[in-house]
C-alpha cells in the first residue's frame, strides 16, 4: 500500500437486510480497492442500515463519476442513498458568530493546527467585535448586521455568499439570531448550531443563572442540525460537567463555555469526516 495514497469514503443509508455488507465489499473488491476501515448499524426500531467505509486510492482507479456509475447496480438492489467522497479534498466551512469567542476560538484553533481538515472561506457576523480574531488567522470577515426589518435581505445575502463560496456547510458558532424558516430548510443537513444543554427548562436570558438557582448538579451543551423547529433538529454530539453547591452562576457560565466549544468542535469534526448519517429526526454518528 501506498502510505501517501488518498483516502475515499462511501457512506450507506438503506432499508436493512441480509448480503448488503457483502455486496459492498464485492463491489470494493472487484475493483480492486483497499479497505482501510469500515463499521455498520442495523437499527432495529426505524429498519435502516447504516454503512460507512474508507478505501485507498490506487493507480489506475475509476474516478468518482465512473465508480458512482458502476456502484448504481448496487444502490438499485438495496434501494441505496449513497454518497463517495474524496478525503482529500477539505470541506468548505461558513462560520457564523455573533459576540461570544470561545466557540469561534476553539474551531479556529484547530482549523489552525491542522486538527479540523477543512478550509473558511469566511466568517460572517451580525457585529463587528470580532474581526481582529479572525483577521489574525488569515481569515475574511464579513460584517452583516441584521434587524428584523433587513432580516430578509440579510440573509439573501447569506444565502448567496454560501452558493458563491462552494460552502459545505454553515456553522453556528453562537450566532445569537434565530434563521428563518426559509433559511432552515435552504440549509437542511448542512447547518449545525450549538446551544447550553438546559434548554428547555431553562429558555430565554441568563440560561446559567436560572440554572444556580434552581441547584443543578450536571451542566453541558448539545451541538445539533438546524431544523425549523428552534433548538429541537437531530442531535450529533453532547457533554456534560458535574458542578455542585461552591459553584456561582459565572462559574457555571465559564464552565459552559468550555462545554460548548469541545462539543462543537468534536460535531463538526464528524460531520466533514462523513461520520454522520440520517435516521429520521435522530442520527448515526460513527464516531471511530
Amino acid at each position: 500500500m501506498d502510505p501517501h495514497a488518498r483516502h475515499f469514503v462511501l457512506t450507506i443509508t438503506c432499508p436493512d437486510t441480509i448480503d448488503i455488507v457483502a455486496a459492498v465489499a464485492g463491489f470494493l473488491s472487484r475493483h480492486q480497492l483497499f479497505i482501510t476501515d469500515t463499521v455498520h448499524f442495523g437499527d432495529p426500531v426505524t429498519g435502516r442500515f447504516f454503512m460507512r467505509a474508507v478505501f485507498l486510492d490506487r493507480p489506475g482507479m475509476p474516478s468518482l463519476d465512473e465508480l458512482n456509475t458502476a456502484f448504481a447496480e448496487v444502490g438499485r438492489r438495496f434501494q441505496m442513498e449513497w454518497h463517495i467522497r474524496d478525503h482529500s479534498v477539505k470541506p468548505r466551512l461558513l462560520v457564523l458568530v455573533s459576540r461570544f469567542d470561545h466557540c469561534l476560538n476553539g474551531l479556529l484553533a484547530r482549523y489552525r493546527s491542522g486538527t479540523l481538515r477543512v478550509d473558511i472561506p469566511a466568517v460572517v457576523s451580525n457585529h463587528p467585535d470580532l474581526r481582529s480574531v479572525v483577521e489574525w488567522h488569515g481569515l475574511r470577515y464579513h460584517h452583516l448586521p441584521v434587524t428584523k426589518e433587513t432580516r430578509a435581505a440579510q440573509e439573501a445575502c447569506l444565502l448567496e455568499m454560501i452558493d458563491r463560496l462552494g460552502i459545505d456547510l454553515v456553522v453556528l458558532a453562537r450566532y445569537m439570531q434565530v434563521l428563518s424558516p426559509d433559511m432552515c430548510r435552504a440549509l437542511s443537513w448542512r447547518c449545525i448550531n450549538i446551544h447550553h444543554s438546559f434548554l428547555p427548562s431553562f429558555k430565554g436570558a441568563r440560561p446559567y443563572h436560572q440554572a444556580h438557582a434552581r441547584g443543578v448538579k450536571i451542566i453541558g451543551a448539545t451541538a445539533h442540525y438546524v431544523t425549523t423547529d428552534l433548538d429541537e433538529g437531530p442531535i450529533i454530539e453532547q457533554g456534560v460537567e458535574r458542578v455542585d453547591h461552591s459553584h456561582a452562576p459565572d462559574d457555571l457560565a465559564h464552565i459552559g463555555r468550555d462545554i460548548e466549544s469541545v462539543v462543537l468542535c468534536r460535531a463538526v469534526e464528524y460531520h466533514t469526516q462523513d461520520r454522520v448519517l440520517p435516521n429520521g429526526t435522530k442520527t448515526v454518528v460513527f464516531r471511530r
